[in-house]
């Protein structure tokens, strides 16, 4: 499913989902500090959000589910499966998986052992799932969770020709720049609210002495976000609706306005930490680490990516709130830009195990387990806010919630995955050559335009 359905598709409802995230995370997160972290971490239970999911009992069975999470995600995820392990009997086998997953699970396929569930990151990778005919739809049950406790925008994402195939299990809010508390204190930086706010922050905290941005540009999709949330704001949403389709071609003047103002933060000399080539051998959990590290003189003061950069930040042994704090995407244009990614529990091999599993994934209780661990947000409406661990994720949360089918999904994961999701190809490899060359802009345009129209073939 390259699109979502026609529902929400106004400039308005986009800029008061806007509004509500900038207003949620623009409550000083500076009041996220201790006393909130001691009454939310940890200990803390979470309400309970109606009765349990009926589960059934799986003693005997065997299950594999195959995810490209490494790390902190994956070991937080095996926390969920052991859960289910718990209360069904049967045992969940992770299996990790590699991008293109899609390319992955069709190694298994032919093998003659694909993974019992998959989760598919890219709305495009479900879409490849069914027309090969792995992908198997979801039952009645876990149909009745799913809509018992998703908004109908969620749900449709994981629809193909009218059947539900996917529950998103994970969401992401990728509207957000991450900034090291103590290099904005020392430059006198303030938090921007506009393009044009954040080029003046940027060269505050650079006169400062600290480069101002941190790019994981060795993982190509941390660039597609960077373009993406330029031109929902520049461009606005129906121009993104069309682009994602590729009803528009790549050529249009639209994306040589994006490029255009994407360059002004890539290519300003000494902007990016290790310049171009250091970048594009940055990988997105370095260019996390090595803003939250090196005391007063870390590698970047700022870096742009999701909530789920939390994990990351823990890593380098800053707390956010206080060490590491958080603003939204400045806007461009009129408004500031919503953009959600998720990961979907896609059922490949049909059967009770399978689709209790796929009924789990769409409860509250499931992602409550993972949300109390952090780094992570649900697109479940019935997670209790108190699940999360600090404050600056419960606004995440309620502004995600909020949202309601006022959001647009990531454009390369709606892409087919030859172009918005292959290391080293499409999208990816063109934004990582216009890293390294941010002058290029119609090169660029003409080569992200002949990759789209081979992978969609319109």
């Amino acid at each position: 499913m390259r699109g979502m359905s026609n529902t929400i598709r106004t400039r308005r409802t986009v800029r008061a989902a806007a509004t509500l995230l900038a207003g949620a995370l623009a409550l000083s997160l500076t009041a996220c500090g201790s006393d909130d972290d001691k009454s939310s971490d940890g200990g803390a239970t979470p309400k309970e959000s109606g009765a349990s999911v009926s589960l059934p009992k799986l003693d005997g069975k065997s299950l594999e589910v195959a995810a490209v999470w490494t790390g902190a995600e994956q070991a937080n995820f095996k926390k969920v499966l052991a859960e289910f392990e718990k209360r069904t009997g049967a045992k969940v086998t992770f299996v990790p998986a590699q991008d293109p997953i899609i390319n992955f699970l069709g190694s298994k396929v032919a093998g003659g052992q694909p993974p019992d569930v998959a989760m598919l990151p890219q709305p495009g990778a479900i879409k490849q799932a069914v027309d090969k005919g792995w992908a198997k739809p979801l039952g009645a049950a876990a149909l009745k969770e799913l809509q018992k406790n998703y908004s109908q925008g969620w749900q449709d994402i994981g629809k193909i020709g009218g059947k539900q195939y996917g529950v998103y299990y994970k969401a992401a809010n990728k509207s957000l720049i991450w900034y090291n508390a103590k290099v904005f204190e020392n430059a006198g930086a303030s938090e921007p609210k506009t393009w044009a706010e954040l080029l003046t922050t940027a060269q505050t905290v650079y006169d400062s002495g600290v480069t101002p941005f941190s790019v994981g540009g060795a993982d190509g999709w941390t660039l597609t976000d960077w373009f993406e949330n330029i031109y929902l704001s520049q461009a606005g949403p129906e121009k993104y609706d069309q682009l994602a389709k590729h009803e528009i071609k790549w050529t249009d003047p639209s994306v040589k306005a994006a490029l255009t103002t994407l360059a002004q933060a890539w290519g300003k000399k000494d902007y990016v930490a290790g310049g171009a080539a250091g970048a594009l051998q940055t990988d997105f959990p370095t260019s996390v680490t090595q803003t939250f590290s090196g005391g007063d003189q870390p590698k970047a003061g700022m870096v742009y990516e999701g909530d789920f950069a939390q994990v990351n930040i823990v890593q380098a042994g800053a707390k956010v709130g206080t060490d590491a704090k958080v603003f939204p995407f400045p806007a461009v244009g009129d408004s500031s830009p919503v953009v959600s990614g998720g990961d979907a529990a896609v059922i490949l091999k049909d059967s009770e195990a399978a689709q209790a599993l796929a009924t789990f994934l769409a409860s509250p209780e499931a992602a409550t387990i993972q949300a109390k661990l952090g780094g992570y947000l649900s697109p479940n409406k019935n997670v209790p806010d108190s699940a999360y661990p600090n404050a600056v994720q419960q606004k995440m949360a309620k502004s995600l919630i909020a949202a309601g089918d006022d959001f647009r999904f990531d454009m390369s994961d709606q892409a087919p995955q030859a172009f918005g999701g292959t290391p080293g190809k499409g999208e990816w490899k063109a934004l990582q050559d216009f890293l390294k060359n941010p002058t290029n802009v119609a090169g660029t345009q003409a080569t992200l335009e002949s990759g789209a129209a081979a992978a969609y073939g319109n």
